[in-house]
């Protein structure tokens, strides 16, 4: 299926690497992207994610058969109120956001009234990097790409949302936006969470110096995500903080578990423990298709 114009509000990463792919498969006639600083508009053209950039909402927006909100949660309302005058009827709407629910209750509305239809999508994908400059048209092969419909979607707009991921290489399924968020609060909060407590433990400035050069590949790779935007997941976090508190509450007893498994010096229990994890993630891995760092 080929768009005429696709509009993407907020050219960072994601969006970046959505008007990248757009553009190298040819999905749309014209990119526009709405950005919020004049500076942005000429990275974002030389980076050849969008046709043309612009500040002006309405106008990126104006005539456009998708618009795709890659902005961080707390602006998706706000910008959805601004840019209705500018929706096109019959126009299709979706998201990247990482919480469901209070997008879907905040926006779904708004959209409809205008006479366009709204679709909630969160693609698994992404890095710890942020703006356009890390953006790349293969952000989204083979990453797990959500739907999350409800009972006021419509069904032909579901299916060219559907589409048009699989189109950019993505894997659907589709879930409700509640189902969404308390799945998502394990997999990808819940790590956020802990890496950013371990990095902010750990590097504190009361350690000695030597603490930070003993950090070497496992404190890497276990607090990679630790050095996302922290605007974009204070949204996530604030967002989905039920969903999140209770899952944190599990991880805290499992680690209260192992630790008074650690303070009797059981070590058989401890290395019955980590055969588990190991062999739960390696079943994981090999059933993955090149998963997309989140």
């Amino acid at each position: 299926m080929r768009w005429n114009k696709i509009t993407i509000v907020g050219v960072g990463l994601l969006g970046g690497s959505l008007g990248l792919a757009v553009k190298q498969r040819r999905l749309a006639q014209q990119v526009a992207g709405y950005v919020r600083r004049e500076a942005s508009i000429q990275d974002c053209e030389r980076a050849g994610a969008v046709d043309y950039a612009t500040t002006d909402l309405l106008a990126a927006v104006w005539d456009a058969d998708l618009v795709i909100l890659c902005t961080p949660l707390a602006q998706m309302r706000s910008l959805v109120e601004q840019m209705l005058p500018a929706l096109k009827r019959a126009a299709i709407v979706t998201d990247v956001g990482s919480v469901k629910a209070s997008v879907v209750q905040e926006v779904e509305s708004l959209i409809e009234q205008a006479g366009a239809h709204f679709v909630g999508s969160h693609p698994m994908a992404g890095a710890e990097q942020i703006g356009i400059s890390a953006a790349r048209a293969d952000l989204f092969k083979c990453a797990m790409c959500v739907v999350t419909p409800t009972k006021r979607t419509r069904p032909a707009a579901l299916r060219q949302v559907e589409r048009f991921w699989k189109s950019l290489g993505g894997r659907l399924i589709s879930l409700t936006p509640e189902v969404h968020d308390a799945l998502v609060s394990r997999s990808s909060h819940l790590p956020h969470l802990v890496a950013c407590t371990l990095a902010a433990s750990v590097l504190n400035p009361k350690h000695p110096k030597s603490l930070a050069a003993l950090c070497a590949t496992g404190f890497r790779d276990t607090t990679r995500v630790a050095s996302g935007s922290p605007e974009m997941w204070r949204d996530i976090a604030v967002a989905n903080r039920v969903p999140l508190g209770q899952a944190l509450d599990d991880f805290v007893r499992e680690l209260q578990r192992v630790q008074e498994i650690l303070r009797r010096g059981k070590a058989a229990e401890l290395e019955r423990m980590f055969q588990t994890a190991k062999a739960r993630r390696d079943r994981w891995r090999e059933g993955c298709i090149s998963p997309s760092p989140e």
